[in-house]
């Protein structure tokens, strides 16, 4: 029976650690709190999270198909159609293949005698874990139709911001393609052509000029080198995302990226007020939401001062108290949190800060893309305008020496 590494909370909100062997990790949890603690992480000792945090609630299905999904069954279940038929209805008509056949499996565990919640969390790959959450504390509160609601609104919400960045990188992306197409078209097949001319002349070249034929020379006979360095790179990486040490490292240095590194902080404060406040507000307890929350972030270095956050709150801390020892989190949210926290509304104060800080990421993405363009069509120019003054000095100078 594997054995699991755990961190987990106990009643009086200490932090503990441990082992306990199960024969999964669901298994493990379910012990856990059978034992009276709040499980944070178990891991399975010997085992590697080769496993990569995805950028939404769902893996596997889009965001549009669960969205659309979401607001079908929030539709049926307000309309009071028993859980069964409502899933057995959805199933029929949905169109998606991969989908479809989790519908069919969560109908089949409904008509067993699960509840909504258990039917969703057997499929970890579609659900999420703050989606199964969410929906076990509509549930809990017979609320199950609002919370359904808010879920669907979430996700189109991210499925737009998600677009948007999709959207704004399609046409920096196809210049940087089209002109480096267009730069090695000319080094391999065109310069070539022309200085064979200057190499037969002899004549003294412009440093320039040397520099260019050199690259060519290069580019045609060790292309396999670079070539075959972008192709190596790809799982070299992928193997160094392995190491936690080396993730960390490269979260640091994303949010100290100039422009990107700003805006990449205000889609992460984004994503953490709206989903920690969409959780509060489904009446998920703050312990919980935090430890979602965590997970749902996919910057380590966010991640890993949340725990620190949990582990305040759980011994009595406020939520505001402990964010405002970061500057990962900026005064306004801080401030918010804390007018949130003395008038006990939080969630709303959160989602407010979700919305600010995406509408200043979209207003900052506007700018940057506005700025990239101009700046792209000019870094083209100026690689063309160097190989045309690399291939025109020569001749100028053969023009001026037969004169």
């Amino acid at each position: 029976m594997p054995t699991f590494r755990y961190k987990a909370y106990n009643a009086s909100g200490a932090t503990v650690s441990g082992s306990i062997e199960a024969d999964s990790e669901r298994q493990a949890l379910a012990q856990l709190k059978g034992k009276g603690l709040l499980p944070r992480e178990a891991h399975e000792e010997g085992a590697t999270d080769t496993a990569a945090t995805s950028f939404s609630f769902q893996r596997g299905v889009s965001a549009a198909d669960l969205s659309l999904f979401t607001r079908r069954l929030a539709t049926l279940v307000a309309s009071s159609v028993p859980l069964y038929e409502a899933m057995g209805s959805l199933h029929e008509q949905e169109e998606n293949g991969a989908l479809k056949r989790v519908l069919a499996r969560v109908s089949a565990r409904i008509a067993e005698g699960a509840s909504l919640s258990r039917a969703f969390a057997a499929e970890p790959r579609v659900f999420g874990e703050s989606y199964v959450s969410m929906v076990a504390a509509g549930e809990a509160s017979g609320a199950l139709d609002a919370v359904l609601d808010r879920l669907a609104d979430f996700l189109e919400e991210q499925e737009q911001v998600r677009g948007r960045v999709t959207s704004a990188l399609a046409y920096p992306i196809l210049m940087v393609l089209v002109g480096g197409g267009v730069m090695l078209f000319l080094l391999t097949a065109v310069i070539p052509k022309i200085v064979v001319i200057f190499e037969d002349s002899k004549a003294a070249l412009p440093l320039i000029t040397i520099a260019l034929i050199k690259l060519s020379h290069f580019l045609r006979g060790w292309w396999w080198l670079p070539a075959g360095m972008a192709i190596a790179s790809v799982p070299l990486y992928r193997k160094a995302m392995l190491r936690d040490n080396l993730r960390l490292k490269r979260d640091e240095l994303l949010l100290k990226l100039p422009l990107a590194g700003g805006m990449l902080q205000r889609l992460i404060l984004s994503r953490f007020a709206r989903v920690l406040g969409l959780l509060l507000a489904s009446g998920v307890p703050i312990i919980r939401a935090l430890e979602i929350t965590s997970e749902v972030l996919v910057n380590r270095v966010y991640r890993g001062f949340l725990r620190e956050v949990m582990e305040e709150v759980a011994q009595g801390g406020s939520l505001s108290g402990s964010l405002r020892k970061s500057p990962l989190f900026p005064p306004l949210l801080v401030h918010l949190a804390g007018v949130g926290e003395k008038s006990g509304a939080l969630e709303a104060m959160l989602l407010k800060a979700g919305i600010a800080y995406e509408r200043e990421f979209n207003s900052r993405l506007t700018r940057l893309m506005g700025l990239m363009e101009p700046l792209l069509v000019l870094a083209m120019g100026v690689a063309v305008g160097i190989v045309v003054m690399a291939v025109l000095l020569p001749i100028f100078e053969m023009n001026q020496l037969i004169k």
